[in-house]
């Protein structure tokens, strides 16, 4: 199991029964039928280098996206779920055309179709229509003795639903996208996954069988539960939405009250293709919110973190904050001014009232995924760091992964740590979050997608947009 993934069982596992979070509110910037505020073209460019991520890094030959770039790494099955997004966002802002979007979908989707299944360890590449984590960019076989990742297939699959719906022409590459994307969401055995359990499981390896425990909220895996709920070949009881809810905390932190996750990145990755803006299941219901509000609230409460800065890192402010999973300096520990510092290379980083991970890491993709959300402090947050360091976090390929201004040695200088690396599936929430700023794009292309809505509808979701399906 890689250090990866077990950072990420981790952190799901401090989110279990018997914590807490919250508190109020303020006006949503985003409501579903506010008039849109001026826009800013600094996030053009912004969206327009970072698609040049997924354009520039993703293997021609077999559609795989890597894990992160310029350094070598496995392909990751997340990210080629936000890079098959990124293709229609990119055709739109006719950075390419139609028909090349249209190009590099097909030729993943047939790959990755063509890919062997098997519970063997050695010579596959997923078994019952999930896939590994990371996968041989030339190969796509297994690598890193990598677990079948429920969660990573869940976000590979909204990639693959949102490219079944946006290629919607008679053309005959379209019409194999809609195909094949089919074929692939319809083979996934979410059923399977449940084990003899009542919720998804975490992982399976076929070396040691499924792992202990099963998605419970509050986190990422909302979309993953919703597709399951779809699917119409393998579908979850309904109940696994009480059993994703059963463990959600509700609490005050830093003067917001809402479902608590640390890391950021749990409140923005179901929200990238999901419009929860006015829909609502019975949990929102009863607290009259809604998801995104939720989301809402969390950002604000981490640019409050950072503004009280209780831990005194350098250069935390109103304007320079973020807080989710990213790259790191390195797993160590030394005195900074008088402060024995421990520091950390991957790791999920988050801040709440009842588990903070912080090390003076801060993550520009953060804000950039939070931009629908909260605007008014996510935008001045970015533009902040990029006038603030310049070339050391501004790129070509946009907002490097991470930076650490509190980590000085004589390697980094006085200025601190900055990574070199781009991540995938930190890179695809920053484009898919500017197009539904803009336009909601991904957000409405996803609402024709039937077996997304039917998930919705089965795990209780009503109002706003869903009245009219």
């Amino acid at each position: 199991m890689t250090k990866r993934t077990l950072n990420a069982i981790l952190l799901f596992a401090v989110f279990l029964p018997g914590v807490r979070c919250g508190g109020p509110a303020g006006l949503r910037e985003m409501s579903a039928g506010a008039p849109p505020p001026p826009w800013d073209p600094f996030l053009d460019t912004l969206q327009s280098r970072t698609l040049h991520f997924f354009l520039a890094a993703t293997d021609p030959a077999t559609g795989l996206t890597p894990d992160r770039f310029p350094s070598e790494s496995p392909a990751s099955v997340g990210a080629i779920g936000f890079a098959l997004t990124a293709y229609p966002v990119a055709a739109e802002r006719n950075v390419v055309s139609r028909r090349e979007a249209a190009r590099r979908t097909l030729s993943t989707l047939r790959f990755l179709i063509a890919l062997p299944q098997g519970e063997g360890s050695a010579g596959t590449s997923g078994y019952r229509g999930f896939f590994y984590h990371f996968l041989g960019r030339k190969s796509g076989l297994r690598t890193w003795n990598c677990e079948l990742s429920t969660m990573d297939t869940a976000l590979l699959m909204a990639g693959v639903l949102f490219c079944q719906s946006y290629f919607d022409s008679g053309a005959d590459d379209e019409e194999e996208i809609r195909v094949t994307a089919d074929s692939l969401f319809r083979r996934v055995d979410w059923r399977w996954a449940m084990g003899n359990e009542e919720g998804v499981h975490l992982d399976w390896e076929p070396e040691t069988g499924f792992h202990e425990m099963t998605w419970r909220g509050y986190n990422e895996a909302m979309i993953l539960y919703l597709l399951a709920l779809g699917s119409p070949t393998f579908p979850v009881p309904d109940a696994v939405w009480n059993h994703w809810t059963s463990t959600y905390v509700w609490a005050e932190f830093e003067g917001e009250e809402f479902v608590s996750f640390g890391p950021l990145f749990g409140h923005q990755f179901s929200h990238c293709w999901i419009d929860f803006r006015g829909i609502q299941d019975a949990y929102m219901r009863s607290k009259g919110i809604d998801y995104f509000e939720n989301s809402r609230r969390a950002t604000h409460a981490q640019r409050a973190y950072a503004l009280a800065n209780p831990r005194t890192y350098r250069d935390y402010a109103d304007t320079i904050w973020g807080f989710s999973a990213c790259d790191g300096p390195r797993d160590t520990s030394f005195v900074v001014e008088g402060i024995r510092r421990v520091f950390q290379s991957y790791a999920a980083r988050g801040v709440s009232v009842d588990w903070t991970n912080d090390d003076g890491t801060l993550s520009p993709a953060a804000a950039g995924g939070s931009l629908p959300f909260a605007r008014e402090i996510a935008l001045p947050c970015l533009k902040a760091m990029k006038n603030r360091y310049g070339e050391r976090v501004w790129r070509e390929c946009g907002f490097v992964d991470s930076f650490n201004p509190t980590y000085v040695t004589s390697e980094t200088g006085p200025q601190g740590w900055f990574d070199r690396d781009y991540l995938g599936i930190d890179q695809g929430p920053v484009v898919l979050m500017i197009e539904n700023l803009r336009n909601g794009f991904v957000w409405n292309v996803m609402k024709k997608n039937r077996y997304l809505v039917r998930g919705l509808e089965r795990a209780g979701f009503t109002g706003g947009w869903l009245e009219g399906h």
